[in-house]
Parts: structure tokens; C-alpha cells; sequence
């Protein structure tokens, strides 16, 4: 009898070994992002036209957040937010390129500089993650310099400082730093191959991916069985085009490769996967109605994104959360998630309680600091403040259910309240007055707090004559 109980003992212990042992393994990350997918631009968040079937499964097993923000309206600035956990002022990557966008004759003021490359300095998530531990990965689209091996990743898949694959670029032979395998192999199907094999060779080892797709973004190009479909599919209104259809569908597919690789090394159960877009979809190629605008504007459709968490057998999916949250959240959740305590200033914070505990977190302001130009691409068909600028220098703040959009060039302000005006139609500066000094006196005070940059000399080019002209010339042909 002694020695039954002594073996049951021992079965007993051991059990309770492997169990904390699995408990005490580094859980692996995956950031799922899409350059240029739109809000409404997935089956879950509303779309009738685009198929979306894998993404739209694991979201709604995940926490679904509704109110998901990018830091920033166009490619480089989101990104180095999301890399860096910081917001624009700190990096100074506000824009592509040149911050002087537009006709010189048409800009009031002189634009803030822009910056290009994120600095080696700030402690990316590809050396969060480095310094403890994990193996590192970076595929796919960096744009934020020349390349993620100097921002502690171990491995790079084709990215470098192109924002988009080139003329023909997603089928090979491709113009970004990749050799092709196979002939007319598609781009987004090459990225997740060699995910899938970075998860082979590092099943023992936490990891950490950043798979960074150059899709959705132009060049629009899709596959022949994909075009076809779509081109013979029932139309939505503001969404109808056949080659971004496909792309979108063939990013879902890749999600359903890559969970199934997941499962299949048996990995799936210790691995968080964050799922956003870089910033809002392109209003001339895809609609995000009733969200104003699109991708370079600071109303809704320009920055409100996909956003969900999914972890199986870890999270409490199945869950929606109306609290706004940006993408710079995410440096703070993978921060939290591995126990750092380096120094580094982090915007964002942390959504394990929220994703973990189902704890509720309280209502904090967001900022978007832009104190630059975008010029337009299709006149008012933008939803822009006018037909010749998608952006023009200003600072935003969402607090609650309300939005301030606040421009240098007049110091005048748009008042917006979101949970009944979605669309920010209705301007409420006039009624509520008192609304927009508490929220404006916020903006001054993130401003100092950050050192933001401010745009106020005057540019010497600018004609009042000249402006007029042009915005009545370009009303005339719309």
C-alpha cells in the first residue's frame, strides 16, 4: 500500500511539473498586418463583397475591438508607432517622404520636416522580444528604413524602405529583395511560406513574428481565378473592385495556412495573434461608409482599422469591446506580455487585463499629431476639409464619444460626437463651446507634455488668389 501511494505521489507531482512547465513557456507572438485594409473591408466588420471567411472565424473567437485606431493615417508614421509603442512627435515620422505635399502656392505654413528612417535607437518590437529570448522575424513590408535587422530581428523576408511592391511586383520575379521559387509565384503567398517555415525551425523555441504583407496596397493585382470571380460577383456600393477583392481573399487564405501550420506544430494554443491594418482603407478603391474619408484624412475612415486579439484556449473569446484602443497598444501588450521593465517611453498600455481578465479599463484621450500636408488624390470624392488637401497641419483628440480636429493654419476646430455621428457630419463647435476648449486645453497639454513640433512660419510661396483658383478649378470638374 505504501508504495501504490508512493507511486501516486510521484504520478501526481509529475503531472503538476509538466503542467507548470508548460505554464512557464514563453508565449509566441504573431502581428497579422495588412498595409491599407479599410474598416469595413472584412466580412465581420460589415463588408457583403469582400470574402473573408478564416479572418472572420478567429476574430469573433477573439476580443473584437470596434473602436481600433492606427496612430497614424498612412503607411510609415502607423508603422513606426506600432514598432515603437510611441507616437509621432517622438520618432518624427509623420509622412512618406517630403512632409511638403501639394502645390507649394496652396500651403499657408510651413511644415514640420519629416523624418524617415525610425531610429536604432528605440527598442523595437523585434528587440523587445530579442531581449528575452525569442527568435525574431520581420516579413514582408518595413518602410521605415532599409532594414528590420538593425531593429533586433533575426531573419528579414523582403523587407526594406519600398511602402509597395512595384509595378507588377506581387508575382515574380519581384522588385523587392526576394528571389522567386517558383515561376508567378504571388508575393503574399511567398511571405506566408516562409512564415510557416520560420514556425518549423523554431517549435522549441519562442518566437515572435511580424508578418507585414505589402497587401492590400497598390499596385491592384490579383489572380486570374480571383479576378474572374469577382469581376462576375454581385457589386456593393463603394465596394466593387475585382483585383482588390482578390487580394483580400488571398490574405484570408493565407490566415486559414497559417493557422493550420500553427495547429499542425502544435504551437497554436501558446501563440497570440494581434490582427489590425496599418492605417484606413483608400477611398478611391474601397468605401468605408458611413466612416468619413479614407487613408491620409484624420476623420474616421482614415484611421479607425481592424483590430482583434486571438489566443485559443487562453483568452475569453468571443467578445466585442466598443473601447478605443491604437496600435500603439500593442507595444505595451507584448511589453506586459513578456515582463519588461526597460526604460523606453511607451504611448500605448496594455490590454492583458482587458484580453486576460475581462478587467475593464478606464477611457484615456487619444492624439494624432500631423503637422503636415497630404495633398488629394480625387478631389471631393476624399471627404476631405476641401477638394486639395486629404490632410492639412493639425493635432486630433478622441476622448469618450468625442472628437476635436484642431488645424494650425486658422486655429480653427471641428467638434464631432461619434456615438451619434459616426459619419462626422454634424459640426458641434457652436454648441458646445465649452466641450471644445476642455478638449483643445487636452491637445496643449499632450503637446507640451511630448514636445510636439508646431508648425506656425509662414510660407513666403503662398497665394491666397492662387488657392482660391485651384480649389474652384478642381470643384468645377467633380
Amino acid at each position: 500500500m505504501e508504495k501504490m501511494h508512493l507511486f501516486k505521489t510521484l504520478f501526481v507531482l509529475l503531472i503538476l511539473s509538466s503542467v507548470q512547465i508548460r505554464a512557464q513557456k514563453k508565449p509566441n507572438v504573431i502581428v497579422f498586418l495588412v498595409d491599407d485594409l479599410g474598416y469595413k473591408d472584412l466580412g465581420y466588420t460589415g463588408s457583403l463583397f469582400y470574402e473573408t471567411p478564416n479572418i472572420d472565424k478567429i476574430a469573433n473567437e477573439g476580443v473584437i475591438f470596434n473602436n481600433g485606431y492606427s496612430a497614424a493615417s498612412n503607411c510609415a508614421p502607423s508603422r513606426a508607432c506600432l514598432l515603437s509603442g510611441q507616437n509621432t512627435p517622438r520618432h518624427g515620422i509623420y509622412t512618406v517622404k517630403s512632409s511638403e505635399r501639394g502645390n507649394s502656392k496652396s500651403r499657408k505654413i510651413i511644415p514640420i520636416p519629416n523624418t524617415l528612417v525610425l531610429p536604432n535607437r528605440v527598442q523595437s518590437l523585434g528587440d523587445l522580444f530579442k531581449s528575452h529570448g525569442y527568435r525574431t522575424i520581420s516579413l514582408g513590408k518595413w518602410h521605415v528604413g532599409d532594414s528590420p535587422l538593425t531593429q533586433g530581428f533575426d531573419e528579414n523576408i523582403a523587407g526594406c524602405e519600398m511602402g509597395n511592391p512595384g509595378r507588377n511586383g506581387y508575382f515574380s520575379p519581384y522588385n523587392v529583395p526576394l528571389e522567386s521559387k517558383i515561376e508567378n509565384e504571388y508575393l503574399t503567398d511567398r511571405l506566408t511560406s516562409e512564415a510557416i517555415s520560420f514556425i518549423d525551425r523554431n517549435q522549441q523555441n519562442p518566437f515572435f513574428i511580424y508578418l507585414s504583407y505589402y497587401s492590400v496596397h497598390s499596385p491592384l493585382i490579383t489572380k486570374r481565378d480571383l479576378l474572374e470571380k469577382y469581376t462576375h460577383k454581385t457589386k456593393s456600393p463603394g465596394q466593387a473592385n475585382a483585383n482588390y477583392a482578390g487580394m483580400i481573399e488571398t490574405v484570408d487564405n493565407n490566415m486559414g495556412k497559417l493557422l493550420k501550420a500553427l495547429k499542425q506544430t502544435g504551437v497554436l494554443e501558446n501563440t497570440m495573434i494581434i490582427f489590425t491594418s496599418d492605417n484606413g482603407g483608400v477611398r478611391k478603391t474601397s468605401h468605408q461608409d458611413p466612416l468619413r474619408s479614407g487613408k491620409g484624412s484624420y476623420y474616421e475612415g482614415g484611421i479607425r482599422v481592424p483590430f482583434f486579439i486571438y489566443w485559443k484556449g487562453t483568452i475569453l473569446g468571443q467578445r466585442k469591446s466598443s473601447l478605443p484602443v491604437v496600435n500603439m497598444d500593442i507595444y505595451a501588450t507584448c511589453k506586459d506580455l513578456v515582463d519588461d521593465n526597460s526604460s523606453q517611453v511607451c504611448d500605448g498600455r496594455s490590454l492583458l487585463p482587458l484580453i486576460l481578465k475581462d478587467k475593464e479599463l478606464p477611457i484615456r484621450p487619444l492624439f494624432w499629431h500631423f503637422p503636415i500636408y497630404l495633398e488629394s488624390h480625387v478631389g471631393k470624392d476624399d471627404q476631405a476639409r476641401d477638394v486639395l488637401f486629404r490632410t492639412r497641419p493639425g493635432t486630433v483628440v478622441r476622448y469618450g464619444d468625442w472628437k476635436l480636429h484642431y488645424y494650425y493654419e486658422d486655429n480653427a476646430m471641428e467638434l464631432y460626437n461619434l456615438a451619434s455621428d459616426i459619419g462626422e457630419t454634424n459640426d458641434l463647435k457652436d454648441q458646445y463651446p465649452e466641450k471644445c476648449l476642455e478638449l483643445y486645453t487636452m491637445i496643449k497639454d499632450w503637446r507640451n507634455n511630448l514636445d510636439a513640433p508646431i508648425p506656425v512660419k509662414q510660407n513666403p510661396d503662398y497665394s491666397t488668389v492662387f488657392e482660391r483658383n485651384l480649389i474652384k478649378n478642381r470643384t468645377s470638374k467633380l
